[in-house]
């Protein structure tokens, strides 16, 4: 069998491939651009989500911003790297009321935190600013957001990229002019290497 004809047999998965009758839980992202680069259209909903990027305050929030925006369950924010502001985030449209701000001690702790908050379902989305993160713990994580069916974002460093990952979706984020530079890092059903630019 050549191997023209092996990559058209139809028993044959390909990884930039959903496996066939799968079916991905989606949330909206509320970038219309965004949810066409992402199988499914939109942020994997029982998964963990990577956001790579060289610092903080380059527009990341502003890309949960339509996600954070709507009412419900609560949001959880572990250990983010400054304190929330509350007027600012009123004038992006982000309710108050269902937001949590959790600032553990240590790492370990709020990854502990993090797994607890993933696995109880009962939260529509929990953001964490990790220290350094094993793969165990990645894997830990992921499992939970899984058996929580709740989306999980993960603020890491641009270094991380290099570090296997069990994380759905891998994004590297960059300043843009105006806005925000997207590029797949990895992601079920698509192969990586696509990028994008979101005015934000």
């Amino acid at each position: 069998m050549t191997l023209n004809q092996l990559l058209s047999s139809a028993p044959l998965w390909r990884g930039d491939q959903l496996l066939p009758g799968h079916r991905l839980r989606t949330l909206p992202s509320g970038h219309p651009r965004l949810d066409d680069l992402l199988p499914g259209g939109g942020w994997p909903g029982a998964a963990l989500t990577e956001l790579l990027l060289d610092h903080h305050g380059i527009g990341e929030l502003g890309l949960l911003r339509p996600l954070l925006a709507e009412t419900g369950a609560p949001v959880v924010w572990i250990s983010p790297p400054y304190i929330p502001y509350a007027p600012a985030l009123r004038q992006a449209g982000i309710p108050l009321d269902p937001m949590r701000w959790i600032v553990p001690e240590n790492g370990s702790d709020a990854a502990w935190v993090a797994e607890q908050c993933l696995r109880s379902g009962s939260c529509r989305a929990v953001l964490l600013w990790p220290g350094a993160l094993n793969t165990r713990i990645l894997r830990r994580l992921q499992l939970a957001a899984e058996q929580g069916g709740c989306p999980g974002f993960l603020f890491r460093t641009r270094a991380a990229a290099s570090q296997s990952s069990p994380a759905a979706l891998r994004l590297l984020l960059s300043p843009g002019e105006g806005g925000l530079g997207i590029e797949l890092l990895k992601c079920r059903g698509r192969r990586p290497g696509a990028a994008i630019h979101l005015a934000l």
